[in-house]
């Protein structure tokens, strides 16, 4: 195994879920894992508040269950992808309305990067989300 591929391979068991590769000791990197999760769920509350604060004091454990397996892709998606994912009786109002305004400034397909939409396409999702209508 080549340096690089060492290096990949531990950048995937830290972030990823991968295996501990060979002369790593497993205790610490699982150890570093746990608390790299632990601060993606911080900056993903930082950046999706009303999500974290759905969960209270469960948010940690909850999120780094499930970004366990899956590569950081930035706190804005990480966050937009935990949303889409979790029941929306798990959401409070806030939250849900957060992830509304989201989807109303951006456009985001969960595979690639979200690009902020137009302001006028924004403005009228935003009153289509908070008014339930359908109507322009």
């Amino acid at each position: 195994m080549t340096l690089a591929d060492a290096q990949r391979a531990l950048v995937d068991a830290l972030v990823a879920g991968g295996a501990v590769p060979p002369g790593f000791d497993a205790a610490g990197v699982r150890a570093a894992a746990v608390a790299l999760r632990r601060k993606r769920a911080g900056e993903v509350a930082r950046t999706w508040p009303f999500l974290a604060a759905s969960y209270g004091d469960r948010w940690h454990a909850v999120f780094a269950e499930w970004a366990s397996g899956r590569p950081p892709q930035g706190s804005l998606r990480d966050g937009w992808d935990f949303a889409r994912s979790a029941s929306p009786s798990a959401l409070t109002p806030l939250a849900r309305e957060e992830l509304a305004g989201r989807e109303a400034a951006f456009r985001y397909d969960g595979a690639t990067a979200p690009v902020p939409r137009g302001r006028l396409a924004t403005r009228l999702r935003l009153l289509r989300s908070r008014h339930g209508s359908r109507a322009a």
